[in-house]
């Protein structure tokens, strides 16, 4: 039989992404992310779940992701999940689960045109805005 560890995921960079180098010429990117669940409860009243989960990524992908995952940035992740198992000081066995990611789709980031940056700075009533310029980037190694 086939066995299958394959895991989707949409969300918020919860802090900007951190590059290791634990062994010469391997580098690891760390992440975490936020995903929103919205849903109604028992009372039929609009409720909200959120879940943090931990990311990681490797070599070519992790350099990609330092210059790109940025606190408050929309991404896809798709991987698998990986467990990581030791034991602490006092021998006790502690584990840990998280993502590693095999591909990335950053979210467009809309950019605010001139006209939008002075009217913020000088706190002007808004504006009309045109549409937003989307930059939209994928990755996958």
């Amino acid at each position: 039989m086939n066995q299958l560890n394959s895991i989707i995921l949409e969300g918020n960079l919860v802090r900007d992404a951190v590059v290791s180098e634990p062994i010469p010429g391997f580098k690891v990117c760390k992440f975490t992310i936020a995903v929103n669940r919205f849903y109604k409860n028992h009372n039929g009243e609009g409720a909200e779940e959120v879940s943090y989960f931990d990311v990681e990524t490797y070599n070519g992908m992790a350099e990609y992701c330092q210059k790109k995952a940025q606190k408050g940035r929309g991404v896809r992740v798709v991987g698998r999940l990986k467990q990581s198992t030791w034991k602490d000081e006092n021998d006790k066995l502690c584990s840990r689960t998280f993502v590693v990611a095999e591909h990335i789709e950053y979210k467009p980031v809309f950019q605010k045109t001139e006209k939008e940056q002075s009217a913020v700075k000088t706190e002007q009533a808004p504006v009309s805005t045109p549409e937003p310029v989307p930059v939209e980037e994928a990755v996958a190694f």
